[in-house]
Parts: structure tokens; C-alpha cells; sequence
């Protein structure tokens, strides 16, 4: 567990994570609650997302063998959706999730300080778990992520829970002054620092593939010669 990997390990995840793009879904969702319940969507948010990855971390292996899927394999599919995700970070394109109509109304409503913002709910803190929780913060790329590193062997898997615990600490004063980040860096700001993340992404997601590549043509290479 080389302390490469490490901060290696944690820059990809804080880019494909990416709660500074999740800071304006933070405000919105989280519009006219009070410190407490705001706390409350944070470490519920905190808690779903790093207990999704550490799962997919520890039985991502599990995973491949129950569908006979090879690790170059997923190296490359895995590298060509992170590079989707970048592409999309690079022209300023925030993380989206599907809502129903209702979910589209009570946004709106928190966003605009309506009527619906200031309704006492006991399950205000849902908001952490679904949708910030998943899939905004631990996305198919943040999964996708995990489960591709984690293929290096069992020796890797104490960094990877380091850097999700430590993309967990870094994401909660991110979210606790959200509504300060956003209104001193504003929606450009914080699209410009989106597309430096895309960038830094975007190089993790070609380095995902042409290693797959290689480990792919290194095997038919040797069942060629043998």
C-alpha cells in the first residue's frame, strides 16, 4: 500500500464523487431547513455514499466472478463510462438524477422558498440517502471506480477505504457551507472547477483503458505464442 496509490486512489475519487458540482443540488434541496436538519442530510448523504463504495470495494471481485467478467474487461468499459462522465464534467455539465414530478415540485418549491419548504416533514434527512446519497454522490462511475481499482488485489483494498473515508471527511465542510460556496464562488465558479475535475478524470479514464487494452492483448499475445 504504497502512499502513491493512496493519493492517487483519493484524487480520482474526489473528482468522479464530485461534491463541489453537487453543491447547487445541496442548496436546493436543503432550501429553509434548519443547521440541525441540514447536519442530518449530511451525514445521511456521508453514510449511503461511502457505505455503497466500500461494499462494491470489498465484493466487487465477487461480482466479476459471478458473471465471468475479466478485469481487463471492466477496465476498459469501466474507462469508457469515466470518460463519458468527464466529457460531460468538461462542458460545464452538472451531475443530473432522475425525479418523479412530485420530487421535480418539492425541489422547485425549496429552491424558490415556497410554500413547501417551510412544511414540517420527519423525513426531511431523505433527501441524504436518495438522491444525494445515490446516485448523485456515489454514482455509477464512483462504483464503477472502486471496483476497478480494487481488481489490483486485497493489498489495495485499506487505501481505497482511506480514500473514501477521507473523499467523506472532505465532502462534509463542502456541504455544511454550501450555500457560502455558492454564493461566493457562484454557478461559474463552481462550473469552472467541475471542468478542472472533469480534466484530471478524463486522464484517470484513458489510463483505465489503455491498461485494459494492454493486459488484453499481453493475454492473446501469450495464448498465441503457447
Amino acid at each position: 500500500m504504497s502512499p502513491e496509490f493512496i493519493a492517487t486512489t483519493i484524487v480520482t475519487l474526489f473528482a468522479i464523487v464530485d461534491p463541489l458540482g453537487n453543491v447547487p443540488f445541496f442548496v436546493a434541496l436543503t432550501q429553509g431547513y434548519s443547521d440541525l436538519e441540514k447536519k442530518g442530510v449530511i451525514l445521511h448523504t456521508i453514510l449511503t455514499f461511502s457505505a455503497i463504495l466500500l461494499v462494491f470495494t470489498l465484493f466487487g471481485s465477487a461480482i466479476f466472478s459471478a458473471f465471468g467478467i475479466t478485469i481487463p474487461a471492466f477496465r476498459i468499459a469501466g474507462g469508457i463510462l469515466l470518460l463519458r462522465v468527464a466529457f460531460s464534467m468538461l462542458h460545464g455539465e452538472l451531475p443530473k438524477t432522475k425525479q418523479t414530478e412530485r420530487e421535480r415540485i418539492e425541489t422547485l418549491q425549496r429552491a424558490l422558498g415556497g410554500h413547501g419548504a417551510e412544511e414540517k416533514s420527519p423525513d426531511k434527512v431523505a433527501v441524504g440517502v436518495v438522491p444525494l446519497g445515490m446516485p448523485l454522490f456515489a454514482g455509477p462511475g464512483a462504483i464503477t471506480t472502486v471496483i476497478v481499482l480494487s481488481s489490483h488485489g486485497l493489498w489495495c483494498l485499506p487505501a481505497i477505504a482511506i480514500a473514501v473515508l477521507t473523499v467523506a471527511l472532505l465532502s462534509y465542510p463542502i456541504l455544511m457551507y454550501a450555500d457560502k460556496l455558492l454564493k461566493k464562488l457562484g454557478r461559474v465558479g463552481i462550473l469552472a472547477l467541475v471542468r478542472v475535475m472533469g480534466l484530471i478524470l478524463a486522464a484517470i479514464a484513458v489510463q483505465f483503458v489503455i491498461t485494459g487494452v494492454v493486459e488484453v492483448a499481453t493475454e492473446w499475445y501469450r495464448t498465441v505464442v503457447a
